[in-house]
């Protein structure tokens, strides 16, 4: 089974644009969720994945993702996926040897800004840079699943 262990945090200063590279704008929805799963399409700049996780909360859920090609993914976001779509850029930043992913929503979520950092196994250390603030891992709200249906614009 694939497992992902990530911890996801609110950010509480821009410090962490000093480290980042240039970022990939995303767009992705979401199909055939229940209360066990969410299915969503996301088109990454140039590359597209299908992605199946778990509705586990907390830090540790199955995941699964495919690549699949562009113009499809396009198609199923069109025809196929509940609205608003989720829309963000995506940057990289290099902390203590980790790598964090930091998200900066846009459309119905725009103010919205996280960090997320993926582990090997849920014992993994790690230090929090200056920039990291409280831990949301275990508030749904910040799931993009939960975005869909109760954008941040509406908090």
């Amino acid at each position: 089974m694939a497992t992902e262990i990530e911890h996801k945090f609110l950010i509480v200063n821009d410090n962490w644009r000093e480290d980042a590279d240039e970022g990939i704008t995303m767009v992705q929805g979401y199909m055939g969720s229940n209360e066990k799963s969410s299915i969503r399409i996301r088109i990454n700049g140039d590359s597209a994945n299908l992605n199946i996780k778990s509705k586990t909360i907390g830090t540790q859920r199955s995941e699964y993702e495919y690549p699949v090609p562009v113009d499809d993914a396009k198609e199923i976001l069109e025809t196929l996926c509940d609205r608003p779509f989720i829309e963000k850029t995506r940057f990289h930043v290099i902390h203590d040897g980790h790598k964090w992913e930091i998200d900066v929503f846009g459309g119905d979520n725009e103010g919205l800004i996280v960090a997320e950092i993926e582990l090997e196994s849920v014992n993994e250390k790690f230090t929090l840079p200056d920039w990291v603030g409280e831990d949301v891992s275990n508030d749904p709200r910040y799931y993009n699943i939960c975005l869909v249906t109760h954008p941040y614009k509406d908090w």
